[in-house]
């Protein structure tokens, strides 16, 4: 890391005091750390690089390779200014020189650089090179004097997420400052046995900011995934635990009641659908309290087997909630559910944050009293005026968009009965990942999709199509038909080549002057949101420039077309969730993926998406085809939010494994944790981390 230092090491207590208390000689740099998220020395430590340069190996100019991140010893020569004009920044120039030839680095607006160099100086110096002509280049590069110890050159360097005014080099500067300091005094939740040949925390932490060698870093980040998913396996032991000694209202519905309920369908159940009904069916007949994940690609007719399910419900003299992760989507739930439950002699009432104090307290009072037979809505659900005196069946939309308590508030609805959970969702599991990740859950899957609906054609083009695209869009647009246009920013980043909602939203303005255009992203008002999007489902915008936010909950059956930009930068079950906003009428759909990456592996991953609409088989590629490598930093629609451990990765698939059975066997000796505060403080610190991590944002 850094030079020995004489500072003392913080004690066990100290790792969780404020930063300003803990490290007095620190307290100047607490503010910035603040913009991190850093207010203790534990956050410090867990604040993870999400990738890494390396600049390990020195070279002699004369060997430098364009278009790579390098590291050289060498001489400073001349270092010279020139000033900005109009929009151009001041540029520092240092000439370099070694005994096998000459470079040059340049900076851009750093005026200090200057003062940090001096001709005859030798530095090792670390940063990409490009050629300039004959003579190689270092932008903006990294430099130290020679013989002294750096985080930032001649090592595999960490980069860190920043926030603003902060650079890199001082983050890992105060990090490594933090972590000389703080490391020592952290105890390790895990003995030796329980490690298995996996590192010490502490050391496992050092390493992952500050490797020797970049070979070290994978047997590390196995070490904190394998906290993060015994910290989850843990989580779901104690649940099913504590729903063991918990009874649920018996619920039986005979054969002549489920065909009276089937025949009030306006339609034909699927056979996979079917088999789901009678799995939940079977489930609520019982006093054990119904755990059941319904998976199952958009239109395949989720909302059919939980109307079943709360008639069902209902006509055995209990109440029903559906709870959706959006007001949008909980609307378009009580629309489509509404209707089907009300020809099953159900009374559903709609209820959340936006509606007036007497209409809200309306539907309270009808709930309370029991005239309302299902409530459909969003966390107003949950909220405190709101009483389920006869909860029976709580369904949950997209239970991974929301929190523990959230889910656990649902279910005190129902007072000392527990009610039996129906969650549904989108984003079909891969069977491996959904045995290791959601092994408290019965699953469901359906795979059918009802007659009549359109398979959407998918194809792949680059940028030079976009005239021809936009074409497109207005031919359809003339027509009568909607369009969505995908972006994967909000607004313009210098560090990602990639369109932005913002950008492309004026840029397709400017091309298409006759469409009403719109845009919507998760940095707008939630109001601001909404209201775009119901101007879209109402037909008065003909294209909407939108980020990840319509991934779910948005039906247009008028949308013929939906064009994502950059596609090589969405995750494959992502692509399929949002290919699902189309198809959902009668007219032909189309999706058209934007590219132009040539790496082999990104060409595979969207040839996947255009040779199959089958979201299962979607699934199971995307496992194999990101079964390499990390993830770190990353999280996936539908899964836990881990983000350490990479459920695309089949090392840790297997500790997850390792993890559930470990935590299986610390359950069994100490139910409560009582004598492992480490292991019990890291379970509950992934828990509230959940609930953190919960709010949507796109």
């Amino acid at each position: 890391m850094t030079a020995a230092s004489t500072a003392q090491a913080l004690s066990p207590e100290e790792l969780d005091r404020p930063i300003r208390s803990a490290m007095p000689d620190l307290a100047r740099q607490s503010a910035a750390l603040k913009r991190l998220g850093i207010t203790t020395p534990r956050e410090a430590i867990f604040h993870l690089p999400f990738r890494y340069d390396d600049f390990s190996e020195l070279r002699k100019l004369g060997d430098l390779a364009p278009d790579e991140k390098q590291s050289a010893v060498v001489r400073i020569g001349t270092v010279k200014i020139e000033p900005g004009f109009g929009r151009r920044p001041q540029r520092v120039i240092a000439q370099l020189t070694d005994d096998s030839g000459s470079a040059e680095a340049v900076w851009f607006g750093r005026r200090f650089v200057e003062r940090r160099l001096t001709t005859g100086d030798e530095v090792v110096i670390s940063g990409k090179v490009t050629m300039r002509g004959w003579r190689p280049q270092f932008t903006s590069p990294e430099f130290t004097p020679v013989g002294r110890e750096s985080v930032h050159t001649a090592r595999v360097v960490p980069v860190y997420p920043l926030a603003g005014g902060l650079t890199q080099k001082r983050v890992r500067e105060l990090l490594a400052r933090i972590l000389e300091r703080a490391l020592p005094a952290l105890d390790d939740p895990l003995t030796d046995a329980e490690r298995d040949r996996l590192p010490r925390l502490a050391d496992a932490l050092g390493t992952v900011h500050f490797p020797e060698q970049a070979a070290d870093v994978d047997a590390a980040l196995d070490r904190l995934a394998f906290d993060e998913l015994l910290a989850l396996q843990l989580t779901l032991a104690r649940a099913r635990r504590a729903r063991s000694g918990q009874k649920a209202p018996r619920i039986a519905v005979d054969a002549a009641e489920l065909g009276s309920l089937l025949g009030a369908l306006p339609f034909e159940l699927t056979g996979d659908q079917r088999t789901a009904v009678n799995e939940v069916l079977a489930d609520l007949a019982t006093s054990r309290p119904m755990r059941r994940l319904l998976q199952g690609d958009v239109g395949s007719g989720k909302t059919a087997v939980a109307a079943i399910a709360l008639a069902a419900t209902v006509r055995g003299g209990w109440q029903g909630a559906l709870m959706a992760p959006t007001e949008i989507l909980a609307r378009q739930h009580h629309a489509g559910l509404a209707p089907l439950l009300d020809a099953l002699g159900v009374r559903a009432e709609f209820l959340s944050g936006s509606l007036g104090a007497a209409r809200r307290r309306d539907v309270h009072e009808k709930l309370a009293a029991g005239m309302a037979d299902v409530v459909i809505g969003t966390h107003a659900v949950i909220s405190d005026g709101v009483e389920l005196p006869r909860l029976g069946l709580a369904v949950v939309d997209e239970q991974h968009r929301f929190g523990v308590a959230q889910r656990a508030a649902l279910q005190a609805k129902a007072g000392e009965r527990d009610p039996h959970v129906l969650a549904l969702t989108a984003t079909p599991i891969p069977r491996t990942l959904a045995l290791t990740f959601y092994g408290d859950l019965a699953i469901s899957s359906i795979r059918e999709l009802p007659p009549g609906r359109q398979p959407v054609r998918t194809e792949i083009r680059d940028r030079s199509a976009l005239p021809k695209i936009q074409q497109f869009l207005a031919d359809e647009a003339r027509e009568g038909r909607q369009s969505f246009v995908v972006v994967p920013l909000v607004a313009e980043s210098a560090a990602l080549e990639a369109a932005s909602a913002e950008a492309e939203a004026e840029r397709l303005r400017d091309a298409l002057p006759a469409l009403r255009i719109g845009i919507v992203h998760g940095q707008q008002k939630a109001e601001l949101r909404d209201g775009t999007m119901a101007r879209f489902a109402a037909g008065e915008l003909d294209v909407l420039v939108a980020t990840t936010v319509i991934e779910v909950g948005i039906d247009i059956p008028n949308a013929s077309v939906i064009l994502i930009e950059d596609a090589e930068r969405f995750g494959l079950a992502q692509l399929h969730q949002l290919r699902g906003r189309v198809g959902r009428g009668t007219q032909r759909s189309y999706c058209i993926l934007l590219s132009d990456a040539t790496d082999e592996r990104s060409r595979e991953r969207l040839e996947v998406l255009r040779g199959s609409n089958d979201g299962f088989v979607i699934a199971e590629a995307d496992l194999a085809l990101r079964g390499a490598g990390n993830l770190l930093g990353t999280r996936q629609a539908g899964l836990p939010p881990l983000r350490v451990a990479s459920l695309f990765e089949p090392r840790h698939i297997r500790l997850a494994w390792a993890a559930k059975d470990l935590a299986d066997r610390l359950l069994e000796t100490d139910p409560t944790l009582s004598g492992r505060p480490a292991l019990a403080r890291a379970q509950a610190e992934f828990v509230a981390r959940e609930e953190g991590d919960d709010a949507d944002g796109n």
